[in-house]
Order: C-alpha cells, then structure tokens, then sequence
C-alpha cells in the first residue's frame, strides 16, 4: 500500500503553557483521530504516485475525508493535479491550492492544502523538494510550529513561492548571453528566445493566479486563520508580487533584446548594401572606360600604339584607387579586412542574385489578378442566378 500512495503524518505537542515541544511522527492510521490532550495539531502528507494511481486511492482519501470532515469533492479535485492556484472556504475548513516549480525541468506542480482547526492535510503528486525542506525543520524546530497549523500552512506557502524565483535567477543569469548574442545577430538567438520565453510564460501562468490566492488568504475572515497566520501569508504574498513584477520585466528584458536583434540584423544588412554600392560606383567609372576603349572607331586614342592597352589599364587603375580613396577619406570605408568584407559581399551577392526571382514573382502575381478578379465574378454571377448565362454587357472588360 505505500508503494501505491506514500503517506505520513506529523504531530506537535505541547508543555503545559502551550508552547509546542516536540514534533514526532505517528501512524498513519491514527494521524486522521480524535486528538490527544498533548497534541496541539497534525500534519499529515500524503503522496500519490501518478503511475501507480488506482481506485484505491480514491477510496482511502474519501475515508480520511470522512474522518476529517472534508469536503468529497475537493478530495476529489486534489486528486486530479489539474487546479490553477485558489482558495476555496467551506466553513469547516479551507482547501488551499498552490503550485512550486520543478526540480527537473521549468514547469510547476501542485500542492493541495486542507486545513482545518487541527489537521493540516498536503496532498501532493510526485516529491517536492519545497515540502521536504519544511518537514524536515518541522522535525528539528519545532518552533517553527508555534502558532497552529495556518502557520504551518503559510511557512508551506513561502517556501513553494520562493522556488519559483529560482526562474528568475535562471534568467538573470542567462540574459548577458542573450543581449550578446543579440548584438551579434547570432542566428541561433531566435531558437533561444523563444526557448526562454516559453519557460517564463509557463511559470508566470501560475504565479498571477498564486498571488491572487495569497491575497486572498492574507484578507480573509475565517476563524482558521490567526492574525499571525494572516500576517504570514501577507510576507508571502509581497514575494508572489515580486515574483510576478520580475517575470514581467523578464519579458520587457526579452522584447528589448529581440529589438536589439532586428537592429543588429538591420545593420548588418545596412553594411551589405553599403558594400555594393561602393563596389558599383568603384567598377561604374573603369566600365566606361572599358566601354570607350572597346568601340570600333579607327581614330581612337593609343590604338595604334603598342603600349596603348597598358595605358587604358593603368588608367583604369587610377580612376579606382582615386575612387576608394575618396571613400576612405569620407569614412564610408575601413581598412579593409579581406575576411570580413568577403563575407559581406557574399551575402551582398547572394541577396542581389535572389531579386530577380523576386522580381519575376511579383510581376506573374499582378499579372494573375484581372484573371482571378473576372473568374470570382463568373462565380458569383453562376451562384446568383443558376442556369443562366451571364450576358457581356454584364461583366465590363477588365
């Protein structure tokens, strides 16, 4: 039976003045009882495994529900692990239900907390770590039980608040890299982005309705609840605020970091164009030169002349050093790295070979349009009076 739901149950006593002394565990078959005069309240986890899950289960958690007096359908709901974080007041007592986050990946899980005048019931799917940490203080501080088990139940909620803003850690430590590979225009940065995004949005679709949970338990009115415990969930309800403020500034992060992207993108293809065209006006002038020369007149310049082509080319060669200078002295141009400017003009290519194609698209879509505009006028013309031939004088040429 414990391999198919994992339970345990923790007691608190208390000395004569009240003051807990000690927290012990006690039998799982006695924990749902009549308390006895030296028990102050009872903790009683239970953990149900998803993949051994059976009717069992349902039948011992509405037997303890029994016991305890709790409502059947919240047992219910807490054994389906489908609930957004809530609080729920049946007078006799409270179903809290908040979420912590993953050990293994970014996603959360949840927690169901029945708490009643002497009971605190947690029912869990799978270990938490955030629960474990609790128990195990509970067991060397008792202390930390002074007050009841509402107490308790807030000590619970901070500490699954608290891991959630592990994420936030996660992502201050990630965001450098992202702003550098932004400005890098890193192609990889896209698939990263949308990676961090959706873990963010996953945790930040629970911590809204956490915190809204919390505000409610820090308010609410039920004799359950001590004013210590209120004041405990309202500490706790300050860290699921900063917990949603940060996962919003995460978000404004990534928005300013896919901006810085598409300006790096933009400048990148900026450069690109600024090549080509610094190559086109260098090549332009020694074209015309070439062209010049290669006209078929007989009295053209050093054409009878055997040095006459060495003097065209070294013409030519003046006009493009005089032409990249030019440049260079009006800052258009660096020293130039052949390296990075091949890489540069490659792309530059790349993207001039690609507009003719674009080009010729572009022209075949216009010029499809007078005959799609005349084919969905036969259609409605057809659909409107069936049987009968659409006259010209109907459809104007187009």
């Amino acid at each position: 039976h414990r391999a198919r739901m994992i339970r345990r149950a923790i007691s608190v006593s208390r000395e004569r003045d009240g003051t807990p002394a000690s927290a012990h565990e006690v039998p799982v078959d006695q924990a749902a009882g009549a308390l006895t005069e030296s028990m102050c309240w009872v903790w009683i986890d239970v953990e149900i495994a998803p993949e051994s899950r059976s009717p069992v289960d349902t039948v011992t958690m509405l037997s303890m529900a029994d016991r305890l007096g709790l409502d059947h359908l919240a047992i219910s709901d807490s054994l389906d692990d489908e609930d957004q974080p809530k609080v729920d007041d049946f007078g006799s007592h409270l179903l809290i239900v908040l979420h912590g986050l993953r050990p293994d990946v970014v996603g959360t899980y949840e927690v169901d907390m029945f708490l009643t005048q002497d009971h605190l019931v947690t029912v869990r799917h799978g270990p938490s770590a955030a629960l474990e940490a609790v128990w195990q203080q509970v067991h060397t501080h008792p202390e930390r039980a002074v007050g009841g088990a509402d107490e308790l139940a807030a000590y619970l909620a901070d500490a699954l608040t608290r891991r959630l803003m592990l994420v936030l850690d996660a992502f201050d430590d990630r965001v450098e890299g992202l702003t550098d590979a932004a400005l890098q225009a890193a192609p990889t940065l896209l698939e990263d982005l949308t990676a961090v995004r959706r873990d963010l949005t996953a945790v930040r679709r629970i911590v809204q309705p956490q915190r809204e949970a919390l505000d409610v338990m820090r308010s609410t009115s039920s004799r359950l609840v001590s004013d210590v415990g209120r004041r405990r969930f309202s500490d706790v309800f300050d860290v699921a605020a900063r917990a949603a403020e940060g996962l919003d500034d995460a978000r404004t992060a990534l928005a300013e970091t896919l901006d810085a992207y598409r300006g790096a993108e933009a400048r990148k293809a900026t450069d690109v164009s600024k090549v080509l065209t610094i190559y086109a006006a260098i090549v332009l002038p020694l074209s015309l030169v070439a062209g010049i020369f290669g006209m078929n007149f007989p009295n053209l310049p050093w054409l009878d002349k055997s040095w006459g082509w060495m003097a065209a080319g070294g013409l030519m060669i003046l006009i493009a050093l005089v032409s990249f200078g030019v440049f260079i002295s009006l800052g258009w141009v660096r020293r130039p790295s052949g390296r990075r400017t091949g890489q540069t003009l490659g792309r530059g290519l790349i993207e001039a070979t690609r507009a003719p194609v674009h080009l010729v698209s572009a022209v075949l879509e216009m010029s499809a349009m007078p005959l799609r505009a005349t084919g969905d006028r036969l259609s409605r013309a057809n659909d409107a009076e069936p049987g009968v031939d659409p006259s010209e004088d109907d459809f104007p040429p187009t």
